[in-house]
């Protein structure tokens, strides 16, 4: 990364984590930043399982990692673990280097990444959102109307839509700032993925980091971006942060947001609008943990195991989504080698 990778050993549960995270207002997270936890939870029982387990990569599966963990602690308390967050681009290098022993990767494995050896299980889903500031001058009118999958196109790639009057129906012609994210990761590729191209073809001012991107909008009431689902809801009330709306796609079209199209105010609902496919995807999005090989570390494997089973009764309260039945049974078949 361009900057040293500041370390930082926490031990605070998750929700309390992420409320800090996203209560740092005046922050902009430089490039090369970052967030390492180590899970240390008070140990429940004997266990004869030990070892470590090193994980890095993607900040959409970051709080999903670090929720895992500490449950996987509580059964195998002399399991240690290790997390990073520093985008999919860095979990996906990681992992391939061998650096850890699982990468976080919010997006799809590349035919190159498979000729390298990345092997890889999905365990979870969420989504990218487009946001704004809950200070934006159309706010109201864009909450009503939505913004058009062909909008969005113009104003991250050809960029033709270049003011906010263009957006909101009206002669103003303030100009729009864009924002993207500066590291390889997950949620740029996703959503840009959505407007049929790839992170590269995205227009805007590179931020590091999921809460570096929330923080930019939140502090600039002209400005657009784009964040993982677990970075727009407060983890405590599952209501949007403050100083930052999503802004409602306009899935049909019609200008205005239908009541079937409207399932931003709470997470949970959201969640629910993914779950069924009424969000569309991309931008949703199934998250992997990627490894070099089939993990043989005994405590690796058992910890995948763990979450492609009873782990995911946790995804919905953490603002994940459990994948279906199907898709866990095919994971586990990769996980034994079938």
């Amino acid at each position: 990364m361009e900057c040293c990778i500041l370390e930082i050993n926490m031990k605070i549960a998750y929700g309390t984590m992420m409320t800090a995270v996203m209560a740092l207002n005046s922050l902009i997270i430089p490039a090369g930043f970052a967030v390492v936890k180590t899970v240390t939870s008070a140990p429940v029982k004997a266990d004869n399982l030990k070892g470590t387990i090193t994980i890095s990569g993607a900040w959409a599966l970051y709080p999903m990692a670090v929720k895992w963990s500490e449950e996987f602690k509580k059964i195998h308390p002399n399991v240690r673990i290790d997390i990073s967050a520093g985008g999919a681009g860095k979990g996906m290098a990681d992992a391939l280097a061998g650096v850890v022993d699982v990468g976080m990767v919010s997006r799809e494995v590349t035919a190159g990444e498979i000729k390298k050896g990345a092997w890889w299980v999905s365990v979870t889903k969420d989504a990218v959102v487009p946001v704004v500031s809950e200070n934006n001058p159309h706010l109201k009118t864009l909450l009503a109307r939505g913004v058009n999958r062909d909008t969005f196109v113009n104003i991250w790639i050809t960029e033709k839509v270049a003011t906010w009057g263009q957006v909101a129906g009206t002669d103003d012609s303030t100009a729009i700032n864009v924002y993207t994210r500066s590291d390889s990761c997950g949620a740029a590729e996703t959503w840009a993925k959505y407007l049929g191209k790839t992170q590269e073809d995205l227009a805007g001012v590179g931020v590091f980091g999921d809460p570096g991107l929330a923080n930019a909008v939140r502090k600039d009431n002209l400005g657009i971006g784009y964040n993982n689902v677990n970075f727009v809801y407060d983890p405590k009330t599952k209501k949007a942060i403050e100083g930052v709306k999503i802004l409602p796609v306009d899935l049909n079209g019609n200008g205005k947001i239908d009541t079937d199209e409207e399932f931003y105010s709470k997470r949970e609902d959201l969640l629910k609008a993914i779950g069924v496919g009424k969000y569309p995807s991309p931008p949703a999005r199934n998250l992997h943990f990627v490894c070099k090989a089939r993990p043989t570390k005994k405590e690796v494997a058992m910890f995948l195991k763990w979450v492609l089973t009873d782990g995911q009764k946790f995804a919905p309260d953490a603002g994940y989504i459990c994948l279906a039945d199907k898709k866990l049974k095919a994971e586990l078949k990769k996980l034994d080698g079938k």
